[in-house]
């Protein structure tokens, strides 16, 4: 494994683990980013834990949210509405975010053709913003609202919400926001296609995941049992660093843009 940590002054390091990631991913076939938080703190979205962290501000969230959600889906909708606390400071984080050169560098790999998918975490929209298209939202996506009958989605702001809780127009279900509470079952259509990607994937890149949220957490090592390599994007140890193939220790918005130039200057060769 090479890791680079910039923290020690070691450029060379730093220099060493892009050449490394770049080679990994310029000759395999099929490159999947499961991408996490830290990408988005880049962007000034708060994290959820630790200094600064809405659940440190706020408190823990109710593990029973989903199981909440459907006892009483109205009131659920009434406190959304209303606007407080730690869900009314992420919605105005996330309404100022903008992608950061780490979402710019994942839509370049696209462009170039080595970047086949990525299975994202976050539900901020930034990598749509930043021009990414093959995209898996295992979390949902905070500009959607989703129904829980027939899984059909819409834009938040195209969806009239004249009753609560809001009605499908198709199956009459009940509509929630599409993020995915605690509690509440990964939608079927996600995970299916997380799954498929994870199966076909033999170069995964691991970018701002603190790898302990699971299903997300378990893709790696379905991986790395397979055969593929792993590529770490983590100012932070995580628990799969030490079966990392390489770890790039430098945020991505300073790292990813690095392994562009690279894969560039190998396609050139």
């Amino acid at each position: 494994m090479s890791d680079a940590d910039p923290s020690t002054g070691s450029e060379r390091g730093l220099e060493q683990a892009v050449q490394e990631t770049a080679r990994l991913i310029h000759r395999a076939n099929h490159v999947v980013a499961l991408v996490g938080a830290g990408l988005s703190v880049e962007s000034g979205i708060p994290p959820f834990r630790g200094p600064g962290g809405l659940w440190t501000k706020y408190g823990e969230p109710d593990m029973r949210g989903y199981e909440r959600f459907m006892e009483d889906p109205k009131e659920w909708w009434e406190q959304r509405i209303s606007g407080t606390g730690s869900y009314q400071e992420l919605m105005d984080a996330l309404a100022q975010a903008k992608p950061n050169a780490g979402h710019a560098a994942l839509k370049e790999m696209e462009e170039l053709g080595y970047l086949k998918h990525i299975i994202t975490q976050n539900i901020d929209n930034l990598h749509q913003e930043a021009g990414s298209r093959a995209i898996t939202e295992i979390h949902g996506n905070r500009t959607k609202l989703r129904c829980l009958g027939c899984s059909q989605r819409w834009p938040l702001d195209e969806f009239p919400i004249d009753e609560l809780p809001p009605k499908c127009p198709e199956c009459a279900g009940i509509v929630k926001s599409d993020t995915v509470m605690f509690g509440e079952p990964i939608p079927r259509d996600a995970l299916d296609e997380c799954i498929r990607q994870a199966q076909v994937c033999d170069c995964m890149l691991l970018v701002g995941t603190s790898a302990q949220v699971y299903p997300a957490a378990g893709f790696p090592l379905d991986v790395k049992r397979s055969g593929g390599s792993l590529i770490e994007v983590n100012p932070n140890e995580t628990p799969l660093t030490e079966i990392a193939d390489v770890v790039l220790r430098a945020p991505s918005g300073e790292s990813l843009p690095l392994v562009v130039r690279r894969i560039q200057e190998l396609a050139e060769k």
